[in-house]
């Protein structure tokens, strides 16, 4: 029992390490990427300013680039945690080696563990850089922030993103052509609902209904609570156990619904299919 966790785990590592090795091959990307993201982040956090002097002594320009701060750096890791996840098929594709990973004799468990391990430290180190110029350029005070508090909140609403990541990833693989593409509807509606860059209370109310079967909601919330208010986790469980009970609902259910995906894939060819 113990020699058959070990191979698990040492299978695990190897995705981990295979990713590692990806951004390594593809450094110039990431800086890119990193660039971009970067000033995206900055971009949406100076409405807040931008309102101030738009709006006049009535707006309090800190807060609102505080909020909007912390809406846009979750989003972020959350959204990084999606697509690697969401990418499992396109990058197998990408390096011709599809056929090799699903044909391998290793549960996808193991195979999703390690895709799920390099996704959260990316999306943590991805997110801290980013999080390490904000708070720089904005001159931003954490001293009074429950930074532990806000740390379980977003692991808490990473096992719902992984989740809803492994149902996406079922998209690229029943559909080589544009099934990547598909997956942005996914993440574009949890935007949409979960109170991202404003107060979920001021959408429609069928919206409202939506948001509160959205993880990001939750961790949203939380994390906001846990910065700008010092919230300790007593406050802060409320948020966490409903990301928590998604998270153990949609892993198991994208698990088994991935499954059925890639025996559906063998038999009608669609593995190396890539166009």
């Amino acid at each position: 029992m113990i020699s058959i966790a070990s191979q698990q785990i040492r299978a695990s590592y190897a995705f981990v390490e295979r990713n590692a090795y990806l951004v390594k091959r593809y450094w110039s990307w990431e800086i890119v990427w990193l660039a971009y993201s970067i000033a995206n982040s900055l971009s949406v956090s100076y409405i807040g300013l931008g309102m101030e002097q738009i709006g006049g002594q009535e707006v309090d320009g800190r807060f609102l680039v505080l909020y909007l701060v912390v809406g846009t750096l979750v989003w972020r890791y959350l959204s990084l945690i999606f697509y690697w996840i969401t990418d499992v098929i396109s990058l197998e594709r990408w390096e011709g080696t599809i056929e090799y990973t699903l044909m391998a004799p290793i549960r996808r468990l193991t195979h999703m563990m390690g895709q799920t391990i390099f996704a959260v430290i990316y999306s943590m180190i991805f997110t801290g850089v980013i999080l390490g110029v904000t708070v720089v350029l904005f001159n931003i005070d954490l001293s009074n922030a429950n930074l532990l508090g806000a740390t379980v909140v977003l692991l808490s609403g990473s096992l719902s993103f992984v989740g809803i990541g492994i149902v996406g990833s079922i998209l690229p693989l029943l559909f080589p052509e544009r099934g990547s593409q598909m997956t942005h509807v996914i993440i574009a509606s949890l935007l949409l609902v979960s109170g991202v860059y404003y107060p979920v209370e001021v959408l429609p109310m069928f919206l409202q209904h939506m948001a509160v079967v959205s993880p990001a909601t939750y961790v949203l919330r939380g994390v906001r609570a846990a910065l700008l208010d010092g919230a300790g986790m007593a406050s802060l469980w409320p948020e966490i156990w409903p990301a928590l009970i998604i998270g153990v609902a949609t892993i198991p259910v994208g698990l088994w619904c991935f499954k059925q995906a890639e025996r559906y894939a063998k038999r009608t060819g669609k593995l190396h299919r890539s166009g």
